[in-house]
């Protein structure tokens, strides 16, 4: 596989990096990135995994674009206000870097799904906004052997994580009891600046082309918190844990898997 004379020049900047290589360019044009959620994670995660290169990217997201989306999720503009985010969000990507396969799914990620959806990605990058969805994820990629960045943001402040299940703490490990719904604010309730978005969303971009590439040190067995108000990082180092439901000797079949039987 070899690069053609657009690409060369469209990633010129990247590729006359010391770090970076034509090998580590390939491959990020062979790699599948599913992004969840097409917001203020999501739409820094996927712009910047689009400009770099990454072959495929598929967006989970069944959401519409509403006014209050517009401080913190670039890929939606004004005049696209009531168009499925993952629709506009695909169009916009698509601008960006044509090269790209870009692969809408309008749907909510459910334990019914999850697993068919995510098959398949070398990496899934994880920007939703609920606990649920986060533990879903975690355990389906785990069930899977997907490696998976994880991330949230709250008010001035965010967290960045990067898991290879089997090898790095999980979100399960790392997190392993679920907060009560309701005990934890959420981002209409507590709020959230746009730039921390931002921030967060380039750094799961960041991590998930670390994944892809073998540049730089990934996140694992550590977690990223970035205090915004003060502009202070703290890493937190973290381990895996075998007695892991998700991700140890005990893991259960993929979630899906358990979905199904549960129906039964």
């Amino acid at each position: 596989m070899t690069l053609s004379d657009p690409e060369l020049i469209r990633y010129s900047r990247q590729l006359v990096m010391s770090e970076w290589s034509g090998a580590a360019q390939e491959s990020l044009r062979s790699a599948s990135v599913m992004v969840i959620g097409a917001g203020a994670l999501g739409c820094p995660a996927a712009t910047y995994l689009a400009a770099a290169g990454v072959g495929r990217i598929g967006v989970i997201d069944d959401d519409e674009v509403e006014l209050s989306n517009l401080h913190r999720q670039p890929l939606h503009l004004t005049p696209d206000i009531g168009a499925r985010k993952a629709d506009n969000a695909a169009v916009k990507l698509g601008f960006l870097n044509p090269e790209v396969v870009i692969e809408p799914f309008p749907a909510r990620l459910e334990p019914a799904n999850a697993e068919a959806l995510l098959a398949g990605a070398n990496v899934v990058v994880d920007c939703s906004d609920s606990f649920a969805t986060r533990y879903l994820v975690n355990d389906t990629c785990c069930a899977l052997g997907i490696a998976l960045v994880e991330a949230g943001v709250l008010g001035l402040s965010g967290l960045v994580m990067s898991i290879r299940p089997g090898e790095s703490a999980c979100y399960r490990c790392a997190f392993p009891i679920e907060p009560e719904p309701g005990s934890v604010p959420t981002c209409r309730e507590a709020g959230v600046l746009g730039a921390i978005g931002g921030i967060i969303g380039s750094f799961q971009a960041l991590e998930a082309i670390k994944l892809l590439t073998g540049v730089g040190e990934p996140l694992l067995d550590r977690i990223l918190q970035l205090d915004g108000a003060a502009s202070a990082p703290l890493a937190i180092s973290t381990r895996r844990r075998q007695d892991c439901p998700a991700c140890g000797e005990a893991a259960g079949p993929p979630a899906g898997a358990r979905a199904v039987e549960e129906a039964v």
